[in-house]
C-alpha cells in the first residue's frame, strides 16, 4: 500500500523517504528531522508497538491508513495532529491499484493526499470534521470484518453475498456495530452504516470477501467481544462451524 502513496507523491513532485522495519527509525528521524508527512503503512497487528515508538519530532506529521482503524488506537498515544485516510483502494502485486469508492480523509494533510493520489487517479473525499472520519471509519470497519466473517461462511464475492445471503450480513454487521459502538464508546447509526456498506458493495460487486487475513480478523473480534462481554452469536457460531 505504501508503494502506492509513494508514486503519487514523486509524480506532484514531493520526494520520498522509505523507511523499512530493519531500519533506525530515531537515526532517521535525526537527519530528516522535518518531513512534511510520515506515512505508516504497516500491517493492523503491528500499529500499536510502530506507535509507540515514532520520535517526538516525526508526530505531528503522521499519517494513518490501517483497516481497523479507531481513534482509541492513536489517542492513547497523544497524536492530536494526525492525519488519517479510509483506503477504499486495493493494490495486489503484479497489478494497478483498484479503486472501490472515494477513499474518505481527514486531517492537516489531507489535501496533499487528495492530490498526491488523484494524480494517480485514485479519488479522495475530503471530510469537514472529526466526526465525519469516525462515521467512516467505523463504515470502513463494518464492511471488512462483515465480509470477512461472512465469507468464511458463503465464500464467493461482497455483490454474491448482498444478493444471496441479505439476512446473514445484515444480522453479521450488526454485531460488528455492536462491537464497534463499545470500542467507540457512543451509539451509531445502524442503518447508516450497513447503506454504508451496501454502497460499497455496489462500488466492487466482484471483490472477494475474504482474505489471508480474514481468519485473524474473526479472532480479533471474538478476543475483544470476550473483553466486552458481547455474545454476537452468528459471529462465535461461524468460528465454530
Amino acid at each position: 500500500m505504501g508503494s502506492v502513496f509513494a508514486r503519487g507523491f514523486l509524480r506532484i513532485g514531493h520526494p520520498v523517504y522509505p523507511v523499512t522495519r530493519e531500519m533506525s527509525v530515531p537515526d532517521i528521524s535525526k537527519h530528516i528531522a522535518e518531513p512534511q508527512i510520515v506515512l505508516l503503512a504497516v500491517a493492523e497487528k503491528v500499529l500499536h508497538p510502530v506507535l509507540g515508538k515514532i520520535p517526538v519530532n516525526w508526530r505531528d506529521r503522521l499519517v494513518l491508513l490501517q483497516n481497523e482503524l479507531l481513534p482509541n488506537d492513536w489517542v492513547k498515544y497523544d497524536y492530536h495532529n494526525r492525519t488519517v485516510i479510509s483506503v477504499w483502494f486495493e493494490k495486489k502485486n503484479g497489478q494497478d491499484s483498484k479503486v472501490i469508492i472515494p477513499s474518505p480523509a481527514y486531517g492537516p494533510n489531507a489535501e496533499l493526499l487528495e492530490t498526491a493520489l488523484g494524480s494517480i487517479d485514485i479519488p479522495v473525499q475530503l471530510l469537514l470534521d472529526g466526526e465525519a472520519l469516525l462515521f467512516e471509519l467505523v463504515s470502513k470497519n463494518v464492511y471488512t470484518l462483515t465480509t470477512n466473517i461472512a465469507g468464511l461462511k458463503t465464500g464467493g464475492n461482497v455483490g454474491e453475498l448482498w444478493s444471496q445471503h441479505r439476512d446473514t450480513v445484515r444480522e453479521i454487521a450488526g454485531e460488528v456495530i455492536q462491537l464497534q459502538e463499545k470500542l467507540t464508546c457512543r451509539e451509531l447509526d445502524s442503518e447508516a452504516l450497513i447503506t454504508s456498506m451496501a454502497k460499497a458493495f455496489e462500488g466492487d460487486p466482484e471483490h472477494r470477501c475474504m482474505g489471508r487475513s480474514a481468519p485473524a480478523r474473526l479472532q480479533r473480534a471474538l478476543e475483544l467481544a470476550n473483553n466486552f462481554k458481547l455474545d454476537l452469536a452468528l459471529i462465535r457460531s461461524i468460528a465454530v462451524s
